[in-house]
């Protein structure tokens, strides 16, 4: 199964991802492209990379490992083979903060809401 990842924008256009990923090295940038793709290409994903979060409206996040830092993009699926990666973040505790969840909430509800408008 091949899944497509794109990127979520505010009404106002804005595209948090695109400026998560605007703001880190190169380096960091090319290992969160390549499990990106991982994400697009491979039917199993390990959950290294890619894992539901429980207690939460549908929202996964893809996990990224680069040197001693843990890099979060939270996404949602808009149907079994779109992935909308709402924003990302530096992890620097052992659970995902709740106000990153909910902002991904939030993003995922604004998205549904305006795509079942068009």
């Amino acid at each position: 199964m091949k899944r497509t990842v794109v990127f979520y924008n505010t009404a106002d256009g804005k595209c948090p991802v695109r400026d998560f990923l605007d703001s880190l090295t190169g380096k960091v940038a090319q290992k969160i492209a390549w499990v990106l793709r991982l994400i697009e290409d491979l039917d199993v994903i390990p959950s290294t990379y890619f894992k539901k979060l429980t207690g939460t409206e549908e929202i996964w996040e893809c996990r990224i490992k680069f040197g001693s830092n843990a890099y979060r993009i939270l996404c949602f699926f808009a149907d079994n083979s779109i992935v909308v990666l709402t924003h990302g973040f530096l992890k620097k505790s052992q659970k995902t903060p709740k106000y990153e969840i909910e902002k991904a909430e939030s993003y995922r509800r604004d998205f549904l809401k305006r795509r079942t408008k068009t």
